[in-house]
């Protein structure tokens, strides 16, 4: 089979992507090197819904991040993804970074942000009583807001998979030929997909995937950020998400609550020697404590359940990289997809889409499209006398496996089954939210492998924590 377009990279761009190339009539596949889906950046990010006052005003980042926030809001939405328009709180500590403030401010203007305003320390602490008394001046985001970004990802693939869309996990690309006008792209497996289309949302790797149809013109700078996530205990520590006034290594060290009702804090900003290294240290994470009680004193760090790192993938231009690649002729590039790329994720598949067309892809508009996606966790928000009534004729759900998020039997199965299916411990993890509590899966985790065992017809010996080589036990004794 020929497919129209071939997507390398199942993250929440890919995934975005791909949703939005369902709508048409297109025969498209999505390529995936890990186990599942959003297994790199995407699984690891602040989950925050920029604004658009950060961005160099004229570049790709702030054209996308403020048309992408209420396309983001609108199609999380439509999909059933958790997300919340909290706003943010960017805060100044003295005169100079007051200085920082009004710029910002006007920054945000130009690119068209609407629902800026600076706050006075003392009006700012009305609001968020818990801030340090030492932040001096505060830029006020309305239209910010917090997201799951593996949930948004796992949901736009899985609603691009119900419109025909296909996905291959574990296919790492080795190498990319085109002959005749077709790209053959050829896993390390050795097996082979072709296309007339080829687009490289690759992240951390995406300039190894473009340097494969020899295009040299950009190189990934990967930068770590570690974060410490606190127990839900800490999650009304603020409501806000509350930045510091940014430097050029990011956005700085963030408290912020998450749709799941946890206090999220980091990240740092540390290059490292490629996307693989998610390696967490004790000085990121003494890093991370210290300028996290910066502009939130309480914070009781003993609340911690878990420590993780996520790889951004920046350029030294400190632009996104949207385009055709000069080198090769119907291979698009969507590279260095940095903060604020989650916010701007339903906006850069739009332009995706767009350039695909001005290059020659043909765009007629599939009229069995379904953009909604059912709620996977419709049964958690249910009363309890709903739960009883559908208990009576799924018993299933009525079985609690994971007692710190209070997940049941049936959602497990459900994930398990449903596009794109979990095939190992996380992807139920990313799915459910079972093991992602005070005891970290130290309780429900046997019994989620042995659901995955028999679900897949496979033994104990089969089941991972996150693909090939990550086994969960060896043999019984």
């Amino acid at each position: 089979m020929i497919y129209d377009v071939v997507i390398v990279g199942a993250g929440v761009i890919g995934g975005m992507l791909a949703r939005e190339l369902s709508k048409y009539n297109l025969s498209i596949c999505v390529l995936e090197r890990d186990n599942d889906v959003a297994c790199g950046a995407s699984k690891a990010n602040s989950g925050i819904v920029h604004g658009g006052f950060d961005p160099e005003p004229d570049t790709l980042k702030a054209k996308l991040n403020v048309e992408g926030v209420e396309k983001l809001f609108e199609t999380a939405k439509m999909l059933n993804v958790p997300i919340k328009r909290n706003g943010s709180f960017v805060c100044a500590f003295g005169e100079d970074e007051n200085e920082a403030i009004t710029e910002l401010y006007e920054r945000g203007i130009k690119n068209g942000v609407e629902g800026l305003k600076i706050l006075s320390g003392d009006e700012a602490r009305k609001e968020e009583p818990l801030l340090s008394d030492k932040i001096t001046s505060v830029l006020s985001v309305s239209n910010a807001g917090i997201v799951c970004p593996y949930d948004l990802t796992v949901a736009a693939i899985g609603n691009a998979m119900d419109n025909d869309v296909q996905l291959k996990c574990n296919f790492e690309v080795s190498e990319i030929a085109k002959n005749d006008g077709i790209f053959t792209v050829t896993a390390i497996s050795g097996e082979e997909v072709k296309a007339k289309y080829v687009v490289n949302c690759a992240g951390g790797n995406s300039d190894k995937i473009a340097k494969m149809v020899g295009d040299n013109s950009f190189d990934i700078i990967p930068r770590a950020g570690e974060y410490l996530l606190l127990d839900k205990a800490e999650g009304t520590r603020v409501s806000h998400t509350i930045f510091q006034v940014p430097s050029k290594e990011g956005k700085g060290i963030l408290v912020s609550p998450t749709v799941d009702g946890n206090l999220l804090t980091g990240p740092t900003a540390c290059v490292v020697d490629c996307a693989e290294n998610k390696c967490t240290t004790i000085e990121g994470m003494n890093t991370v404590i210290k300028l996290a009680a910066k502009s939130v004193p309480s914070v009781n760090f003993r609340n911690v359940i878990t420590s993780f790192c996520g790889v951004r993938s920046s350029e030294k231009n400190g632009d996104f990289i949207i385009e055709e690649s000069k080198a090769q002729k119907g291979f698009v590039n969507v590279a260095a997809i940095d903060s604020p790329g989650l916010s701007s994720c339903v906006a850069i598949a739009e332009y995706t889409v767009d350039i695909l067309k001005s290059i020659g892809l043909s765009l007629v508009e599939n009229k069995n499209f379904n953009g909604s996606r059912e709620n996977p966790h419709f049964f958690r928000e249910m009363s309890y006398e709903q739960k009883n009534e559908y208990i009576k004729e799924h018993p299933a759900f009525g079985k609690i496996i994971c007692r710190c998020e209070t997940v049941s039997e049936g959602e497990i199965l459900a994930a398990i089954k449903r596009n794109p299916p979990a095939t190992d411990i996380d992807g139920v993890k990313r799915r459910t939210r079972s093991g992602m509590g005070r005891c970290q899966g130290g309780f429900c985790g046997p019994y989620v492998m042995k659901l995955i065992a028999e679900q897949n017809n496979i033994p104990l010996t089969k089941v991972t924590k996150n693909g090939k080589g990550s086994e969960m036990v060896a043999d019984k004794i």
